[in-house]
């Protein structure tokens, strides 16, 4: 998607085009694997220094690209997934250690973002994060490893 939306709106209009994805550990074969997965599943992100000439390509290309979803991220949203993700547009493995019920992240780019952890799933080794309250993403996953627990 991301080479159809490159070749089919004007390079005037976008500065880049990406799909963000993130680090996410699945156990098979006896094994834990590292996986890759997008961040946000059949969305494309644009970046563009002019909004309403990126909208306006996009509508008259309507049929190449499915606008009808069009979102628009805010400064906040976009500074919070640049913190996240770097300019590589990937979010890594973190890692963590629980204790007496407080989360602390040891390792990764989660480090100072314990706030933004709404939910821990250690069996799947993911955690949700709230994002800024935007109108557009209101959760994130990430993948976090709790490697100690102690109450």
């Amino acid at each position: 998607m991301p080479a159809l939306c490159r070749k089919h709106l004007p390079e005037t209009v976008i500065k880049n085009v990406f799909v963000p994805t993130y680090d996410s550990m699945r156990r098979y074969d006896g094994a834990w694997h590292m996986e890759r997965k997008a961040l946000f599943p059949s969305h494309v992100i644009l970046e563009s220094e002019a909004g309403a000439a990126l909208e306006e390509a996009v509508r008259q290309c309507m049929g190449l690209l499915s606008a009808r979803n069009l979102l628009r991220m805010n400064q906040e949203e976009t500074n919070f997934l640049k913190s996240l993700c770097g300019n590589k547009h990937h979010l890594e493995m973190s890692k963590g250690i629980i204790r007496q019920g407080s989360t602390r992240i040891t390792d990764g780019p989660l480090i100072g973002m314990e706030k933004q952890i709404c939910r821990i799933d250690r069996h799947k080794r993911l955690a949700r994060l709230c994002t800024p309250q935007g109108q557009n993403v209101r959760y994130i996953p990430a993948g976090l490893e709790i490697i100690e627990k102690s109450i």
